[in-house]
């Protein structure tokens, strides 16, 4: 173990982003659910906003952790087609999950962001968050759908990933931040003494914090 939780992981992994602290043009979007309270400790720390980038993981049938692929914001699809190819799963298998796990996406659109708009992405540095990278199919979904909106910038930060998939995000976005990349990694949650799920209610109030405390800096900016 080495981070006690979320919190502690995004406080420990802000150390590591000071470097867009006090900066107009950075955004912190997360990766729900595990990745908000990480996101929202790093967003406290840099004095930047926090919202939440929607992306669901496609799971192999019957091993739905194991990630063949996943769907993001936008209709990208990303698809790890060796494991497709290597466990034989047909096309249509694929979709029929696809389509399941866009109606999950579309209920956390609603059930997390209300009836706010998204945040405006373009030209800006975004820095996206997820408690911890293993195969990086879901991330890799998100900053694929999230090129498409044109930000000047893509950061990847996580607390914990596996060596290999962070160094394959090197080529993939135009940074990635892994707090720590342990060899025996194994899963991320291996990693975290309390890696209890998170909630809806606890995402939606942390997003709630993160708009409050915006607004109290944004009324006392000289």
């Amino acid at each position: 173990m080495i981070f006690k939780n979320r919190a502690d992981a995004g406080r420990k992994l802000a150390a590591r982003l000071t470097r867009y602290a006090d900066r107009e043009d950075v955004l912190v979007l997360a990766l729900p659910r595990g990745g908000v309270p990480v996101a929202y400790e790093v967003a406290t720390e840099l004095k930047a906003p926090l919202d939440v980038f929607l992306v669901r993981k496609l799971g192999v049938p019957r091993h739905e952790e194991l990630a063949m692929g996943a769907i993001a914001s936008g209709g990208v699809r990303v698809i790890n087609q060796d494991l497709i190819n290597y466990l034989g799963i047909p096309d249509e298998v694929i979709d029929a999950i696809a389509a399941v796990e866009q109606r999950e996406l579309e209920r956390r659109m609603v059930a997390y962001r209300d009836d706010r708009p998204p945040p405006e992405v373009k030209n800006r540095i975004v820095i996206l968050i997820d408690d911890g990278l293993a195969t990086g199919s879901t991330m890799r979904a998100a900053a694929t759908s999230l090129r498409l909106q044109k930000p000047r910038r893509i950061v990847v930060a996580v607390p914990v990933s596996s060596p290999e998939t962070c160094d394959e995000f090197r080529s993939e976005v135009d940074e990635i931040v892994c707090a720590v990349t342990p060899q025996n990694f194994q899963g991320v949650g291996l990693w975290y003494d309390d890696f209890s799920q998170t909630s809806d209610e606890e995402v939606r109030e942390l997003l709630k914090r993160a708009v409050e405390r915006e607004r109290h800096l944004a009324s006392s900016a000289p």
